[in-house]
């Protein structure tokens, strides 16, 4: 299994810059950081952690743009994957998004993965004028939006919640096709809605049964015609024992996501080396 760092990012502590370099000094694959735009004072949708419109901390509000971070951690790195965890794309205007992400594979030399999120709070995407209840389909047409922008040379798409005509964009992105994983909790409709759009399943800090899961991912994937196997991100939540680690590999896991809080550098490399004594 590769090992990825995520930096829940904040207007204090480490940089992104400083811990994506880190990170890649330390041998970790990928480097993921969080988006939300604002946090709505006044909300109704209720937190998968708390259970209510309380959150776990503060650090939802502070939250650095996902975008301008990646590009500083590009300009200090130069093996380590840049990724979101989790980005939520219907909260910006797909072709800027799309633009965005295809300068930042560009100047990256192609290390970005988007992990996208539908959106629990669904009080914020109100603020963007995303329906919650069509939260799932304006997703699935932004991403086959970008990938228009990304791969054709006259793009053009024509959906419910994007359209435009034939137009030019550049740059492409150096990967034929940008990666994407969805982070959200595991089921059924969230299983067939991967195979059907995306490239794999990134676990929530409060899933459960992980290797159940992934085994009825495997199937939707199957039962879909994909060819492969879908990737599968672990975010390690809490300490795992080896038969978790042993039990995720073995359900297919490609990827262990582990957390660093946004505290002073020395603060957060004491715990990079910490960690990074699991990749030996």
């Amino acid at each position: 299994m590769r090992h990825g760092i995520v930096l829940f990012t904040s207007d204090r502590g480490i940089t992104p810059a400083a811990t994506a370099r880190a990170a890649e000094e330390r041998g970790f694959d990928t480097f993921y950081v969080p988006e939300h735009t604002h946090i709505p004072i006044r909300r109704e949708a209720a937190h998968p952690g708390t259970g209510d419109a309380s959150l776990p901390d503060d650090r939802y509000a502070r939250t650095l743009d996902p975008w301008v971070s990646l590009a500083t951690a590009a300009a200090v790195t130069s093996r380590i994957r840049l990724s979101t965890a989790v980005a939520l794309p219907v909260e910006s205007d797909p072709i800027t998004l799309a633009k965005a992400i295809a300068s930042l594979d560009h100047l990256s030399g192609g290390r970005v993965t988007l992990g996208a999120g539908f959106g629990w709070n669904t009080d914020e995407l109100a603020d963007h004028h995303v329906p919650a209840a069509r939260r799932r389909t304006v997703l699935k047409e932004y991403l086959a939006a970008m990938r228009a922008l990304w791969t054709q040379q006259e793009a053009s798409y024509d959906g419910e919640f994007v359209s435009f005509g034939p137009s030019w964009a550049y740059p492409k992105p150096v990967q034929a096709h940008v990666p994407v994983l969805i982070g959200a909790g595991g089921g059924p409709k969230t299983f067939r809605w991967i195979s059907e759009n995306a490239d794999g399943w990134m676990t929530t800090p409060i899933e459960q049964d992980i290797s159940g899961k992934a085994a009825d991912l495997h199937r939707a994937w199957a039962e879909a015609g994909r060819e492969g196997s879908p990737e599968i991100h672990v975010l390690v939540a809490t300490k795992p024992s080896p038969d978790d680690l042993a039990g995720w590999e073995a359900a297919g896991a490609t990827e262990l996501i582990w957390g660093v809080p946004d505290k002073s550098e020395d603060e957060v490399l004491a715990h990079l080396d910490r960690l990074a004594t699991r990749l030996r």
